[in-house]
């Protein structure tokens, strides 16, 4: 080994250099060129090592380093580059990813030449491996050079596509591959010198594209040309484009296609966002919603657009509602329907009126659901709308009273609603669904519990599950306190049928505590059901006896509860008995009262009913007119007439009778509703005082803004405050010294513990 001869520079470079010559010719396609067989690689691979391990001054490291560069260098100046540059366009760059693919191929037999080179001499010194120096000589005298010219060139290719021919895309993806490559493991070479002129590119392509479709196409043949632009721009991303260019590319034509018309685009006077949503365009407003999705600040254009109309909508719901509602009005009392038949007239257009806000909610509802993909934006759009409409009042009711009575008509028997069970429950869910847009839900509540008291009471409820049903969507919609007292009616009623069967139980255990008219009670727990006045009829013998057997019965059964009588809500069967023949009366307590005074008087005068009565002379009149002048005349008054005064005069009437052996005597309908306003009005100044002393025991002290905002908070769950009221309030727990203001300040309130 140590006998080794020693290769000079010169003479060893002669010999490489022919390796690298057959080398060449092989790449440039030279036929009778063979490829290198085992023994030609391990001389030339032999003959660098040799060169390196000898002795100082004989190791040519240094030397064989520098001309492996200028080997790549000589190549490329004198072969590669005229090639490239004698060619242009599509045929330029199909040479050059011939040479590019050459040069990697002459990289790989190069470095493994003078591999030994790599091993020890590159890593000592810390120089640039030996394929990266075949890279950089590509890089520095091919890439530089051309850069521009193939930029060019792979664009105009890209426009070609874009204006519908075909191109080669492996011919694009190998050359965009170069720029790839000439980052030397990073982005850089690939993102400035082809991809930020790709997106100006891209840019100034759609804004051309764009300001030719905007004046020649509708919205929505707009809006598929914007979709189809953006998915032949991802596809292009998948042909050819490297992977890292999808988002930025996408961006350049979402800014020039949708952004920059945006508001042109919804606004167009005949296919807008408003003219699809009047003609129920949903594919359209799909499409509309995936596009504006994708840039920045696009949906709430949208989404006001939608708001608008669909209070548009509601606000004609609740006009054409109003304008039925007088015209029914005007035309029944124009035919002498009178009041009754005009309130009637009413309730019917209510009722019309919130099926057709349920069907208006359910369609808007979907509209969220399948076009707006359920998007926050659009739910609170919807929920503003409503609220907008649903709290407008219509023929003079409120719209807590409307829905109160509309689920009162759909609970009843003998509603207008007929449905099935299963419509019922999804109606139900879809009213207190709408309940969630009424600003007013404590006014709701009180009809709806006065409604429900007058179901529950004169059984006039079609299904027990529904009313537990609706109670247990309301208390999941607006919490348990919101129904507490409903569903202690609900309660009640079941304990009040096991009292009055225990009360059977214990009359029949001793015949003589028996009265002689057949009657049931039902005993209520004051604090769940609506204030009912109190009035101390003067009892027919026949009914003291009942009233003192149940008083007994109670009395024993439970320790100090008061028994008040509410005779304004019982019903009793009377058996009249006229000359045509005998008829059983359904009527009220106060009815039944004032009949059983002609048993013993042939003729009784208006003062001498209300004396024996001991009433009111609002419950008197109602009593003797429902009697005298309304359908079925009982009674017969003197003089005749429609109205009541003292004078008047009453008696039986023997010569009454009806095709029914059973008629129901209705008594004149008395409107609650000025009534339940005012307990509702009464409950709201208690609920304003709790959140004002609960707020300010919590915070000692505060600012008059500050405590109004946080009481509006607490509050506004179930009704908005007036801050008016909220005001007076504060005046009013400051005279009750609950508060005080601060003495330097008015504005500033203190909590006196």
């Amino acid at each position: 080994m140590n006998d080794r001869k020693v290769i000079n520079l010169e003479e060893g470079w002669d010999f490489m250099q022919k390796g690298i010559l057959k080398l060449r010719n092989i790449l440039e396609g030279d036929k009778d060129e063979e490829n290198f067989n085992p023994e030609e690689y391990i001389n030339l691979y032999t003959t660098i090592y040799n060169m390196c391990t000898q002795k100082p001054p004989h190791d040519f490291s240094q030397q064989l380093y520098e001309r492996y560069r200028e080997a790549f260098n000589e190549y490329i100046t004198s072969k590669v580059l005229p090639a490239l540059q004698e060619k242009q366009g599509e045929y330029m760059l199909k040479e050059l990813v011939k040479r590019w693919d050459n040069h990697k191929l002459m990289v790989r037999w190069l470095s493994r030449f003078f591999q030994y080179l790599d091993r020890y001499y590159i890593q000592r010194h810390n120089l640039a491996q030996l394929k990266d120096v075949g890279m950089l000589c590509f890089r520095d005298l091919i890439y530089i050079e051309l850069k521009k010219t193939v930029k060019d060139a792979v664009l105009q290719l890209v426009d070609k596509e874009r204006d519908g021919e075909q191109v080669d895309r492996a011919l694009v993806k190998n050359i965009l591959g170069i720029f790839v490559e000439m980052g030397m493991g990073g982005m850089e070479a690939y993102e400035a010198d082809f991809e930020a002129h790709l997106l100006t590119n891209t840019a100034a392509f759609y804004s051309r594209k764009a300001s030719v479709w905007i004046e020649e196409d509708s919205c929505p043949d707009y809006l598929v040309k914007a979709e189809d632009c953006l998915k032949r721009e991802k596809e292009r991303v998948g042909h050819y484009l490297h992977a890292s260019s999808e988002g930025k590319l996408l961006k350049e034509v979402e800014k020039e296609v949708l952004a920059a018309y945006e508001t042109q685009l919804l606004e167009k006077e005949h296919s807008g966002c408003a003219v699809l949503l009047r003609d129920d365009k949903t594919e359209d407003l799909g499409r509309m919603f995936r596009l504006f999705k994708r840039i920045p600040s696009g949906l709430p254009p949208v989404a006001e657009i939608f708001k608008k109309h669909v209070e548009k909508e509601g606000v004609t719901l609740v006009k054409q509602a109003e304008d039925t509602a007088t015209q029914k009005k005007e035309a029944k009392a124009a035919a002498g329907g009178g009041k009754d038949a005009a309130a009637a007239a009413a309730i019917t257009t209510e009722q019309v009126f919130v099926r057709h806000v349920i069907e208006l909610h359910d369609k808007y509802l979907l509209y969220v659901a399948e076009c707006f993909n359920s998007d926050s934006l659009f739910h609170r759009a919807l929920k503003e709308a409503f609220e907008v409409f649903c709290n407008k009042g219509v023929a003079g009711s409120t719209s807590a009273e409307l829905l109160a009575t509309f689920c009162d008509n759909l609970l009843k028997k003998g509603g207008s609603e007929k449905l099935s069970d299963e419509a019922i429950e999804e109606t139900l869910e879809k009213v207190v669904r709408l309940l969630a847009y009424i600003s007013d839900k404590d006014l709701f509540a009180e009809f709806y519990r006065k409604k429900l008291s007058r179901r529950l009471l004169f059984d006039k409820s079609a299904n027990d599950d529904h009313e537990r049903s609706i109670l247990t969507k309301l208390k999941q919609q607006c919490g348990a306190q919101f129904t507490s007292k409903m569903e202690g009616m609900v309660t009640d009623l079941q304990l009040a049928r096991d009292n009055q069967t225990a009360f059977e139980t214990w009359m029949g255990d001793d015949d003589a505590r028996r009265p002689k008219v057949d009657f049931t009670v039902t005993v209520l727990t004051t604090g769940f059901w609506p204030t009912y006045k109190f009035m101390e009829l003067a009892l027919p013998e026949e009914m003291v006896s009942c009233v003192t057997t149940f008083k007994t019965f109670y009395e024993g059964r439970t320790m100090h509860r008061k028994l008040t009588w509410i005779y304004a809500l019982g019903m009793c069967h009377v058996k009249a008995s006229f000359d045509a023949k005998p008829v059983e009366l359904i009527v009220s307590t106060f009815q039944a009262a004032c009949l059983l005074l002609f048993n013993q008087a042939e003729s009784l005068t208006y003062a001498e009913v209300r004396d024996r009565l001991n009433l009111p002379d609002d419950d008197v009149m109602r009593s003797l007119h429902s009697l005298s002048c309304a359908k079925y005349k009982i009674l017969t008054k003197t003089p005749e007439g429609k109205t009541i005064v003292d004078g008047d005069t009453f008696a039986f009437n023997n010569k009454f009778t009806d095709r029914l052996r059973r008629i129901k005597v209705p008594l004149p309908p008395v409107d609650e509703k000025k009534k339940t306003i005012e307990d509702v009005d009464k409950d709201r100044r208690y609920a304003i005082d709790a959140a004002i002393v609960r707020t300010m025991k919590s915070r000692k002290v505060l600012p008059h803004q500050q405590l109004v905002l946080e009481v509006v908070q607490q509050l506004t769950k179930m009704f908005k405050p007036d801050f008016k009221i909220i005001k007076k309030r504060i005046e009013d727990l400051i005279s009750r010294d609950y508060l005080e203001r601060d003495k330097d300040n008015a504005n500033i309130f203190k909590y006196l513990a």
